[in-house]
């Protein structure tokens, strides 16, 4: 694989947004192990949220290309001395590969860089153990606030009750304190 990673731009949206329901719901996010197909129906997000969140001040969404494909996306977004991680998707066929290890660092540089961020705050569902694992062994900790996962039934129906969310955080180095 030769993967290159870039901002994402307006005429990204329709394909972020197909990666991103693929890869959070339906059969074949179930190639992962990522899914949500087993908690959530319906989509995930649509092609206007993400053009929106492509325009936004303060709000970049990362892309991760093999090639012409599309393979992994992330959307961070400045929130006073933090940056807020969402929607971090990598192809479901291709998970395991370092591909999100990756783009999951490059989004942390990127806030450092763009916005001077000193922390990443990112929400899991809490069902999701697995995730929590992963991203606790990148340096993430469980903060034991949890909030009652987001109603949108226009978009999704969770298949499961009680579903929340907890807040993990990670406190990010200043890139430019580390030596050469």
């Amino acid at each position: 694989m030769s993967l290159i990673f870039r901002p994402a731009l307006p005429t990204d949206a329709e394909r972020i947004a197909v990666l991103v329901n693929s890869a959070y719901r339906g059969e074949h996010s179930k190639r992962g192990w990522t899914t949500e197909a087993e908690l959530l129906d319906g989509r995930r997000t649509d092609a206007e949220e993400v053009r929106q969140l492509i325009a936004k001040p303060g709000s970049i969404i990362l892309l991760c290309l093999d090639g012409p494909e599309m393979v992994g996306s992330v959307h961070i977004e400045q929130a006073g001395d933090h940056a807020a991680l969402g929607m971090f998707v990598v192809e479901p066929g291709l998970q395991r590969q370092g591909v999100g290890k990756r783009l999951l660092a490059l989004a942390e540089r990127t806030a450092q860089q763009a916005w001077g961020s000193r922390k990443m705050v990112m929400y899991v569902i809490t069902l999701r153990l697995e995730l929590i694992d992963f991203y606790q062994r990148r340096g993430y900790r469980r903060t034991g606030d949890v909030r009652p996962f987001p109603v949108n039934p226009a978009a999704w129906t969770p298949k499961v009750s009680g579903l929340q969310l907890e807040v993990l955080e990670k406190d990010l180095i200043d890139a430019a304190s580390l030596p050469g």
